[in-house]
């Protein structure tokens, strides 16, 4: 417990949670949060090169996809090694400086992906609201600026907080709370006035929620819009074209929104379910995203499967020759 509460020395080591009381057991985890890993890395790397190279993916809403997929992917390498340590070899000792620089990317690259939300649902009420002047009006070289000016807002969002961070003194606790750094988990560890991590804390958190109710307002807009639709086959065709990002949205902010629910108001429930919440956060959006829009779209659903029939093909013509 020495390294856990320290008096009189100013603490320059971290120490993350696996699994509370289940130490024994982080071996086993570690085999699906390994698969996860793998199929999340794989599957926006897939999606971002049938994206690139397919002219036929040329378009606004596969350009957004293509962002989301490289969010996903920033997100999971930047909380793998962690992970990979505590359940792997049930090392969960962090320096500070490698705490700072984690909590900034994973923060970093969750802003980010709400904001790609932002954008997809602004790219479905333009298709669905004005579908004629849908591709001038996004086009190639916005988008890239969008994402451009999207990823540079982000990450100067984020930026303060690993210096804020480092600003305060820690010389009491030690132990983290998950299985990687957050700025709110870090932040509470200190024994020095965090008054203006608090503040900017919430100005951050008030930002997500300003863009949670964006995407709130462009489905009000759609909904609107499509109700407005005569043919109720013609709705249903439109409604199922948002399907896919709804899922995204859900998929992402449900956890999220649940452990803030959790650090804000819920303080004395269990660490488990703190720490399982977490990694719920981290693990499925860059898992689910992939696998929702290769099953929703038809167009990456039939480039996967004519790659396979083609692999198929060639290794059968291998064996008969």
């Amino acid at each position: 417990m020495a390294f856990f509460n320290t008096s009189d020395l100013e603490i320059s080591t971290f120490f993350l949670t696996g699994i509370p009381g289940l130490e024994y057991v982080h071996i086993w985890v570690s085999i699906p949060v390994c698969l996860i890993y793998i199929t999340s890395i794989l599957g926006n790397c897939t999606i971002i090169y049938f994206i690139k190279t397919e002219t036929s993916l040329h378009e606004p809403m596969y350009y957004f996809l293509s962002i989301l997929a490289f969010s996903d992917l920033g997100l999971s390498i930047s909380s793998l090694p962690t992970m990979l340590r505590i359940f792997l070899f049930n090392a969960n000792g962090i320096s500070s400086d490698a705490c700072f620089a984690q909590e900034f990317f994973i923060h970093g690259f969750s802003a980010m992906e709400s904001s790609v939300l932002l954008m997809m649902s602004i790219d479905r009420f333009i298709a669905i609201y004005n579908p004629l002047r849908y591709t001038s009006i996004l086009t190639g070289a916005r988008i890239i600026k969008m994402g451009l000016a999207l990823a540079s807002f982000c990450m100067l969002l984020i930026l303060p907080f690993p210096f804020i961070l480092k600003r305060l003194k820690y010389c009491k606790k030690s132990l983290l709370s998950h299985s990687y750094c957050l700025h709110q988990d870090v932040m509470k560890l200190a024994c020095s006035d965090n008054r203006v991590n608090v503040i900017y804390g919430m100005v951050v958190a008030l930002a997500a929620m300003f863009v949670l109710l964006c995407i709130s307002v462009s489905y009000i807009m759609i909904l609107r819009t499509v109700l407005g639709i005569a043919s109720h086959q013609s709705r249903l065709k439109v409604l199922n074209t948002c399907i896919s990002h709804i899922c995204a949205v859900l998929i992402f902010y449900v956890p999220i929104v649940t452990l803030a629910i959790i650090h804000r108001f819920a303080k004395n429930v269990t660490p488990v379910v703190r720490v399982i919440t977490a990694d719920v956060f981290i693990l499925i959006p860059p898992l689910m995203n992939p696998i929702v829009y290769s099953v929703k779209s038809q167009q990456i659903r039939n480039l996967i499967h004519s790659k396979l029939c083609d692999r198929q093909g060639c290794s059968m013509k291998a064996q008969l020759t």
